[in-house]
């Protein structure tokens, strides 16, 4: 029974690994964030005449601490895959 217990508990501990593909694609945010801040601006007005504004910065620590986007996509895939990259990422 007490390895039973030791056992489910270390592979709860266990991370999950993605595929490349899947890393690449949660990554590719991670080092959008790094090139600089990201933002979103919402203006508009309802049928009452009522105008809203709403704005939303972000700045990530990568950025900040002026980690070069390439390197934060590979060390990334790298940690959530297993693998190193299997294709550029896409910064756009």
């Amino acid at each position: 029974m007490r390895w039973t217990v030791l056992i489910l508990g270390l592979a709860a501990c266990t991370p999950v690994m993605l595929s490349p593909e899947q890393a690449a694609e949660v990554c590719e945010d991670q080092a959008r964030a790094a090139q600089g801040p990201t933002g979103s601006v919402t203006i508009g007005a309802n049928s009452g005449g009522s105008t809203f504004t709403d704005v939303a910065i972000g700045v990530s620590s990568d950025f900040l601490t002026g980690r070069d986007p390439m390197d934060v996509y590979e060390q990334c895939v790298y940690a959530r895959s297993g693998q190193a990259p299997i294709r550029f990422p896409d910064l756009r």
